[in-house]
């Protein structure tokens, strides 16, 4: 049951990803056009997400608890899995930008557009599963203003506090969850209005993908092999460990569960957006995000095995 509610979904994200391939393809749509995607991506859609995903869940004491536990869990995996890669990748990653970006594509999942809708039809019984698919995310988006920047670009620039809060993605979490923790509910027009933007987050993201898909090079995508040991280690490998680590610890199998499946997630859109933001590695980065997740239909459904 698991593996097939897993591989429709992935399937059902995927299919979204053709009209932006076909835009590209019949030059419908420009290339220069696709940052502009991206910026509604940011801006306006994901906010959204944020707010829908909130306005969903009911507070309570244990969930700020487990949310809590499983922000921990999000920032010291992601963070750890950084730094490991990081010291092991640090002489080629010297000289050629492309290892910098392997380094956070190993770690980097799309764990919210790609990951909540997953979740959502994995769980459909839990009404508060978007909110830690989103408190994942929050820990996710730390570290990509900070030590994913400086990992692109080695500029200590970026390892800065102000960064951590002054984004898009923490600010609209931090009001989103200020309105969860005084249980305060959107006005229904406000709360249609923002359910109806945060759903269209997932299929915009995928057909940007196939935007980008429809503009790479086929050699560039599919005949490196080094990006396919990328993906191998971050949606089977990195996946595994965190399992094992996960198995033992002392905590709610739902956050057991969700942290395995968000980790197997194929490798972020934010590894190439950030690539782009730092100037650097956007090839390698924009490669592996489409390599990753058109094998995401078959690694996730395998993964979800294990469950």
């Amino acid at each position: 049951m698991i593996f097939t509610t897993t591989l429709s979904s992935v399937v059902l994200l995927l299919m979204y990803a053709l009209p932006g391939f076909l835009l590209m393809k019949t030059k419908l749509v420009k290339k220069e056009s696709i940052p502009a995607f991206a910026k509604v991506l940011l801006y306006v859609c994901q906010p959204c997400l944020t707010f829908y995903s909130f306005d969903k869940a009911d507070f309570s004491a244990d969930l700020l608890l487990n949310l809590f536990i499983f922000f921990l869990v999000a920032l010291v995996f992601q963070l750890g899995f950084l730094m490991l890669f990081y010291f092991i990748l640090r002489k080629p990653a010297k000289e050629n930008i492309n290892y910098r970006v392997y380094n956070i594509a190993m770690v980097l999942g799309n764990c919210g557009f790609f990951g909540i809708p997953v979740v959502e039809r994995l769980f459909p019984e839990r009404s508060d599963a978007a909110v830690y698919c989103l408190v994942f995310t929050l820990a996710f988006n730390l570290l990509c203003w900070t030590l994913v920047l400086y990992i692109i670009t080695r500029d200590k620039k970026y390892i800065k506090a102000k960064r951590l809060l002054l984004n898009p993605s923490t600010i609209s979490f931090a009001v989103a969850f200020v309105l969860f923790v005084l249980s305060l509910k959107l006005p229904s027009l406000l709360s249609e209005a923002v359910s109806l933007g945060g759903k269209i987050s997932t299929p915009l993201c995928m057909t940007i993908l196939g935007m980008r898909l429809g503009v790479a090079k086929a050699k560039a995508v599919f005949c490196r092999w080094e990006q396919y040991v990328v993906i191998l280690i971050k949606q089977m490998a990195v996946p595994l460990v965190v399992f094992a680590f996960m198995y033992f610890l002392p905590v709610d199998a739902f956050i057991k569960q969700l942290a395995f499946i968000l980790f197997c997630c194929p490798v972020a859109s934010n590894v190439l957006n950030f690539s782009e933001l730092a100037g650097k590695g956007q090839d390698a980065a924009g490669s592996c995000v489409l390599l990753g997740t058109i094998l995401s239909v078959a690694t996730m459904p395998l993964m979800m095995l294990i469950l």
